[in-house]
């Protein structure tokens, strides 16, 4: 199995970002885009299903995580609620609903076996996220290597010996 290196990695998040892209361009349509309540409510609720699982990933600790990933499987959900006055207001069309809604579905059913796996791997009894059970720690060097202004790791040595 490979390992989650960044939020980015997710599939559910990756879904969720198609999402997010679906909604924004259904909102750019001309009666739509004049519906100024609807339309930043389901693009805020849309960007929150991205948006919360990219927090929820470096939360710390598996509940935490469980915790951000449900409040994106909810506004998955808000999402799928607001397109249907979207349709109702006649600003989507039927078949852009379904295609929305499936889109949203997808990001949830993901988001549940996310959460179905992180409840059962518990690792450890606190569910701490411990250095040993990932691998996305970088090597200063390689920061070092993109970015000339990167602190020198010397610095972190000096302010040790200066306590």
């Amino acid at each position: 199995m490979t390992k989650v290196r960044r939020f980015e990695d997710l599939i559910c998040w990756q879904k969720a970002r198609v999402l997010a892209n679906t909604i924004h361009q259904l909102t750019c349509r001309a009666a739509f885009s004049k519906d100024f309540k609807l339309r930043d409510q389901i693009l805020d609720a849309a960007g929150s299903v991205m948006h919360n699982i990219a927090e929820g990933n470096d939360a710390g600790t598996d509940p935490e995580f469980i915790r951000f990933l449900k409040m994106a499987r909810r506004s998955s959900s808000e999402v799928q609620s607001e397109l249907y006055l979207a349709l109702d207001r006649k600003y989507i069309a039927e078949s852009d609903l379904k295609q929305a809604y499936e889109q949203a579905d997808e990001a949830k059913r993901l988001i549940n076996g996310l959460i179905a796996y992180l409840r059962k791997s518990g690792q450890n009894s606190i569910n701490k996220i411990e250095e040993s059970q990932v691998d996305y720690l970088a090597d200063l060097d390689d920061f070092a290597a993109e970015d000339d202004d990167a602190p020198d790791e010397n610095l972190f040595d000096d302010a040790k010996t200066n306590d």
